[in-house]
């Protein structure tokens, strides 16, 4: 019997393989990353676009494992089955407001969403993977973190490491730990000005 391809996904027009490499398996090895991995990560992100380059976004990690115990206490007790083994757990905060003026940055989580895919994309490059969670106590988040809920909001919680055997995970999960596929263009993107029919757009031409 073929063994199952390590990712079914096809896409539906020519797209770099990296869209859809990029996945959120929950099996990830307890094995430490090298502080250059971590590192990269961190750079990959950097390099996010922003409004008005602001570069709201706050990743606020841990390697150690006191450390990452800490903010897996945060998560939901789904995600702490197996995120609490992740060598990197992080949370990802967006600032409210515009440093320089004050005034209320409503870009910023968009702005926030740019960096952490930078970040994702970077894992598999690195031959790692990112997992976000939006499954965790957000009043717990604050206070491990130490942050301001009038300053910042906690977007999501991440999980990064290398993709092992899921043995070890409980059924329901396992049967989760495959790529997922993708709605239709129809359903995410729409044209505003469809091209007219061709009997229209000849009318007129002499």
């Amino acid at each position: 019997m073929n063994a199952k391809p390590p990712n079914p996904r096809t896409p539906a027009w020519d797209i770099d393989s990296m869209f859809t490499d990029r996945w959120s398996p929950r099996a990830l090895a307890a094995d430490p990353l090298t502080p250059r991995e971590v590192q990269t990560l961190f750079e990959a992100a950097r390099w996010a676009p922003s409004c008005f380059n602001e570069q709201p976004w706050l990743f606020v990690y841990a390697t150690a494992p006191e450390q990452r115990r800490k903010l897996a206490a945060c998560l939901a007790p789904k995600n702490q089955l197996w995120a609490g083994h992740a060598p990197l757990l992080m949370f990802l905060l967006a600032r409210r407001s515009f440093q320089k003026s004050g005034k209320e940055n409503r870009h910023a989580p968009y702005d926030a969403g740019a960096a952490w895919m930078a970040l994702a994309l970077q894992a598999r490059k690195l031959g790692l993977y990112a997992h976000a969670m939006a499954g965790f106590n957000l009043q717990k988040a604050y206070e491990a973190l130490g942050a301001s809920p009038e300053e910042f909001l906690v977007m999501a919680a991440i999980a990064v490491g290398r993709k092992c055997e899921d043995s070890g995970l409980p059924e329901e999960l396992r049967a989760m730990e495959s790529p997922n596929d993708r709605k239709p263009h129809a359903e995410v993107a729409t044209d505003l000005f469809p091209l007219a029919p061709a009997s229209h757009t000849q009318q007129g031409v002499s």
